[in-house]
């Protein structure tokens, strides 16, 4: 649909490459934006910062939801798929307007996620480069990364997940050799002070847990790809739940193994620099952190561009339904990308830690700050999605019990993060990011009633485009889409 209201033609929406993307790389789009390396090297020690011996035991907590999550989201990702993802999910489910609520919500945990990443690569970079003597700018050093980045996602979708595939691939193979080095180290002891978590209260979970959150986000990002996997009510199911199983064992694992190999340091782990470099080193082992350092910040800028396609093909959905500008809804003639809204997201996530760097603000700092309100964004639609889920199979008439159950399990679960995370508030600068994320709430909002009432078939488009999507895939089926 473009800016006047008018629907958007099915000759438009196929110009994104359909049914080019495999399994893995549906999969690396998801393990991308999660980036599990740099949640190693960055979030784990900001959980423990908080969460103490129970790092383990908020990651876990963490993981069975975020699994739930997953398994209510696969309600939709089996039965229709494009570009707008969890929008076009809850639109399923609740209608437009909740759909237009999630969609602004995730564009902003997009977008910022991919300011917070690109700080964690630059913060990299720099350690890589200070380790042999060359000082470039870190302003300079982010715009390498962004760059680059967002010249691979505006050149090819399938590039940019095999490339994402690889790196991540080569960095968790080298942190898993880290890993078990920390355990022969250890002699494979039981660490019991991990285990009956001593000195761990109930708020330093719940603080601990929020932040865990942030670990898993971007795990459904795989259904952005709607419109360019082959198979994609198999494909992005699979990829959206095998994502969360594999990070989510990696992590609860490997926040375990952190905490017992920092024992005895006189560095914590939550005051390290390049927390898996020091690990290294505190287990005789100081060859692989450069190895590992290179690879946290390739994971660093992976994410980044994972992230970018993610926002962009969410941004290109809306554009298409006329929500924001109906240029966002533009694909290359020859890339088949969504060019301009890679573009656009790119450079906003670009310049937000840029000017933050400039203020004089420390890049840990920074990706604290981005990263809890990009986890307002995240945590908002997947409490969407879980209330949506129930209502859509009901909707198709094929609501079961166990589906209610799993629902209401899964929300409840859910108000752990979101109450915790803003109840009580926290200390200052933390005390006003709530506030920010509920701003480009309001905002949002009074765009989206100014776009209605400039095109009153605005909200009746959105239904009949959607379900027009619908009725593709139930077709599809009946043709025996799926058949292999």
């Amino acid at each position: 649909m473009s800016k006047s209201g008018v629907n958007y033609s099915k000759q438009n929406e196929t110009k994104l490459k359909s049914e080019y993307l495999s399994f893995f790389e549906v999969l690396a789009q998801s393990i991308g934006s999660i980036a599990p390396t740099a949640s190693l090297a960055f979030v784990i020690p900001l959980v423990y910062g908080t969460a103490g011996n129970g790092t383990w035991l908020a990651y876990t907590f963490a993981f069975v939801a975020v699994a739930l999550v997953a398994v209510n989201l696969n309600h939709f990702a089996s039965r229709s798929a494009s570009p707008g993802s969890l929008f076009t999910y809850i639109v399923n489910g609740l209608g437009p307007t909740a759909g237009f609520i999630s969609g602004w919500a995730l564009l902003l945990a997009y977008l910022i996620t991919t300011s917070a990443v690109i700080c964690g690569f630059i913060n990299y970079a720099n350690v890589l480069l200070m380790s042999i003597g060359i000082s470039i700018p870190l302003v300079v050093l982010g715009l390498i990364g962004a760059i680059s980045a967002w010249y691979v996602a505006y050149k090819d979708i399938k590039l940019s997940a095999n490339l994402t595939l690889v790196l991540e691939g080569i960095s968790l193979i080298s942190i898993s050799m880290l890993g078990i080095i920390v355990l022969i180290h250890n002699g494979f002891k039981i660490d019991l002070a991990q285990l009956t978590l001593k000195g761990v209260s109930p708020t330093s979970i719940r603080i601990g847990l929020v932040i865990a959150f942030f670990s898993f986000a971007g795990f459904e990002s795989a259904a952005s790809l709607g419109g360019e996997a082959k198979k994609p009510l198999l494909t992005i199911p699979k990829a959206v739940l095998s994502s969360v199983i594999i990070v989510g064992i990696f992590f609860v694992i490997f926040s375990y193994i952190e905490v017992l190999g920092f024992i005895g340091s006189s560095v914590k782990l939550n005051a390290a620099t390049a927390p898996l470099d020091t690990l290294a080193k505190l287990n005789s082992v100081g060859f692989l952190g450069p190895i590992i350092s290179l690879g946290t910040m390739l994971s660093f800028w992976a994410s980044f561009l994972a992230c970018a396609n993610a926002g962009a093909r969410l941004l290109f959905s809306i554009g298409r339904h006329g929500i924001v500008n109906s240029y966002m809804g533009n694909v290359h003639d020859d890339n088949n990308t969504p060019y301009i809204a890679i573009s656009v997201i790119s450079l906003i996530a670009t310049l937000v830690p840029i000017i933050l760097i400039c203020l004089n603000n420390k890049i840990f700092d920074i990706y604290g700050w981005l990263g809890t309100i990009a986890t307002y964004g995240f945590l908002i639609n997947y409490a969407l999605v879980t209330i949506a889920a129930p209502v859509y199979l009901y909707k198709e008439k094929e609501l079961k019990v166990k589906d209610i159950a799993i629902s209401a399990i899964t929300f409840i679960i859910l108000l752990i993060p979101i109450v915790g995370s803003i109840y009580p508030l926290p200390a200052y600068p933390y005390n006003i990011l709530p506030f920010i994320f509920l701003a480009w709430l309001v905002v949002g909002s009074i765009w989206f009633v100014i776009q209605k009432v400039k095109n009153p078939s605005l909200v009746s488009n959105i239904k009949i485009d959607v379900q027009r999507i619908n009725e593709q895939f139930k077709s599809d089926k009946k043709n025996n889409y799926l058949r292999s």
